[in-house]
């Protein structure tokens, strides 16, 4: 059997990672400091084919930083508070 990563299950599919445009950026870029802008991370985010799989991610695994998805920890709440 496979070892599965840290916070995730073996029902997660992360084959949308190998082609995520993250993948190709710094960390920094979509986990910014407190207080500074996250419209570079969702603008790359809406051109990223992995988006929407991304997202379910971290609302499956309540990721509490950065942008995830295009949506930042605050968006991300909202929507679970709206899916609820």
């Amino acid at each position: 059997m496979p070892i599965t990563p840290i916070n995730t299950t073996v029902d997660d599919d992360l084959s949308w990672q190998e082609t995520a445009l993250c993948a190709q950026t710094g960390p920094e870029f979509f986990f910014p400091a407190p207080g500074s802008s996250t419209q570079e991370a969702k603008l790359l985010c809406g051109a990223c084919e992995g988006r929407v799989e991304c997202l379910e991610y971290a609302l499956r695994h309540d990721e509490k930083f950065g942008v995830w998805g295009g949506m930042s920890e605050r968006e991300r709440d909202r929507l679970k508070r709206a899916r609820a």
